[in-house]
């Protein structure tokens, strides 16, 4: 009871703070660019105090069985930059792949084999002011720890995504879950922090004790009034359920009435669905943003919000790290983002898919701000996609961010009877092909994968809101498509169409627990 409240007393505490030191446009920017001139510093500081003097680091073993001591990895830091430094350590296999950091197996390098939880990369120079949890695309979400510190210097980014799109002084609102789910929480205090007024919390959740809990009930109560005390005002969470957003419309049709068309922070299927729904109920919501992220933003995504007179602005973050990439608003492609080079550092390696001789270009990434909630070193995010480096004319390009991503991607993928498929595979499939051909739109298709007895199944969950289809010919065309890609795809193919693998569930598609709708799920295994 004591710790309970004394935890809670030092995060009203820290929430004041939080809250009176504000940041101005000049900050925000000066902030930035001191921490990508100084991240080789940085990172050799998180590496001595995070790993190196601490005994319980995953990386300090590898790095130790490795041979690497500090003066070894600092000298070539030095001598070739953090990137080359990162990558010759990773040839000496310090590493974490995602399974490893998700703590799914063990880490085994040669002799070395040690098991991990997720506490084990937890930053041990963080203030520790509040937990929260991923979004558990793939099961139970991951446990992480948040400070102050990190929104602080997130909070730089949202000031310059509003100069740079030209939203600055409209209507800001959520569609976000409450915690344990981190997101929305986290974008509110951003927006405090800022002076910032959040007109609308939207959320998929019922705000009360009995079904949101009531640690997270009271956390969240006590964080709206202590905003409201501190001088950052922020609104009760209001119900908006994902398959009905008329009271998220409503906003964005009242706000469009007064001239100023509605921004929204939400995950990137929450604004397909709204947009679906406008154009099917001929609800006017044009001229409204949509900040989404959770998922990738495609071309199909896109094709929905333009039809509805909408914008779709798509960001890459992870809970684990905070912000990853910002949009470039001078884009070279639909998901063309700015990687947060100045808070984090990433290789990129060639890595295998399964057994089907499929292989990916993995982000591996290392954090450089002391703040961040969790410490990696060359860890597998289970990402995929371009990386470049060029200059352009945006805000963040100004300021010295020239390293740009693209197509991101989760190599997440689809494993049956000996068959890999990657989630870009299943991409085309649900949000392209099978609404050309069918019907429907990209929310209303989804794989998920199971077994029953023993024996592996694939489900692809078809909206019951489509109506009548030719199951087989789905199927079929599912097959005919996969086998398409190559003489692999075409052998892995043939033997899921022998073994009757594929089944059409007339269900609509699962959501994750932060309102994500992927294009595969995965159920645990389950005995029917």
């Amino acid at each position: 009871m004591f710790d309970k409240l004394k935890m809670r007393s030092r995060y009203i505490f820290g929430l004041r703070r939080f809250l009176r030191q504000r940041l101005s446009p000049e900050q925000c920017r000066r902030m930035i660019a001191e921490q990508l001139q100084n991240r080789g510093e940085m990172f050799l500081r998180i590496l001595r105090q995070g790993i190196y003097e601490n005994s319980r680091s995953p990386y300090r073993k590898l790095l130790l069985h490795a041979g690497m001591e500090l003066a070894d990895v600092a000298r070539l830091v030095r001598k070739d930059g953090i990137e080359a430094a990162l990558q010759q350590l990773y040839q000496e296999g310090v590493f974490v792949f995602h399974d490893e950091f998700k703590c799914r197996r063990p880490i085994q390098r040669g002799s070395l084999t040690f098991s991990v939880r997720s506490r084990d990369f937890d930053n041990p120079l963080l203030a520790q002011d509040y937990e929260a949890r991923t979004g558990g695309s793939r099961g139970i979400g991951t446990r992480v720890i948040i400070d102050f510190d990190v929104m602080h210097y997130d909070a730089a980014y949202h000031d310059l995504l509003e100069a740079s799109f030209g939203i600055s002084g409209q209507p800001l609102a959520l569609w976000r879950p409450l915690p344990p789910a981190a997101s929305g929480i986290y974008r509110a205090l951003r927006i405090a922090k800022l002076g910032k007024r959040l007109d609308k919390w939207f959320t998929p959740n019922t705000f009360s004790p009995t079904l949101t809990g009531v640690s997270h009930f009271l956390f969240v109560v006590f964080t709206i009034y202590g905003c409201r005390l501190f001088g950052g005002p922020m609104p009760f969470p209001e119900y908006a359920p994902l398959d009905n957003g008329l009271v998220v419309l409503r906003w964005l049709m009242e706000k469009r009435a007064t001239g100023q068309p509605g921004v929204v922070f939400t995950q990137t299927t929450s604004a397909v669905r709204l947009c679906r729904e406008a154009l099917e109920k001929s609800l006017d919501i044009s001229g409204s943003s949509f900040f989404v992220g959770g998922e990738p933003y495609t071309s199909a995504k896109a094709k929905i919000l333009n039809q509805a007179g909408c914008r779709g602005i798509p960001y890459y973050s992870m809970t684990e790290l905070g912000d990853v990439a910002q949009p470039c608003a001078d884009a070279q492609a639909l998901d063309d983002f700015h990687f947060l080079e100045d808070k984090l550092a990433v290789i990129q390696q060639t890595k295998p898919i399964g057994e089907s001789g499929l292989t990916v270009g993995a982000f591996f990434y290392t954090t450089l701000l002391p703040s961040s909630p969790k410490l990696l070193l060359n860890v597998d995010s289970g990402d995929y996609g371009k990386l470049e480096r060029r200059d352009c004319r945006c805000s963040l390009g100004q300021l010295g961010l020239h390293t740009h991503m693209s197509e991101v991607r989760s190599y997440d993928k689809l494993t049956s009877e000996g068959m890999t498929f990657l989630g870009s595979d299943l991409i085309r499939l649900t949000e392209d092909l099978l609404p050309g051909k069918f019907g429907g739109y990209p929310t209303d298709y989804q794989f998920v994968e199971e077994e029953i007895e023993g024996i592996p199944n694939v489900l692809i969950r078809v909206s019951p809101r489509i109506g009548a289809i030719n199951e087989g010919a789905l199927i079929d065309m599912i097959l005919d498509a996969l086998a398409a890609r190559s003489a692999a795809h075409k052998m892995m193919a043939d033997r899921w169409r022998e073994a009757r693998t594929l089944r059409v569930l007339r269900a609509e598609p699962v959501v994750t627990m932060v309102g994500k709708t992927l294009p595969l799920h995965i159920l645990n295994k389950t005995k029917q």
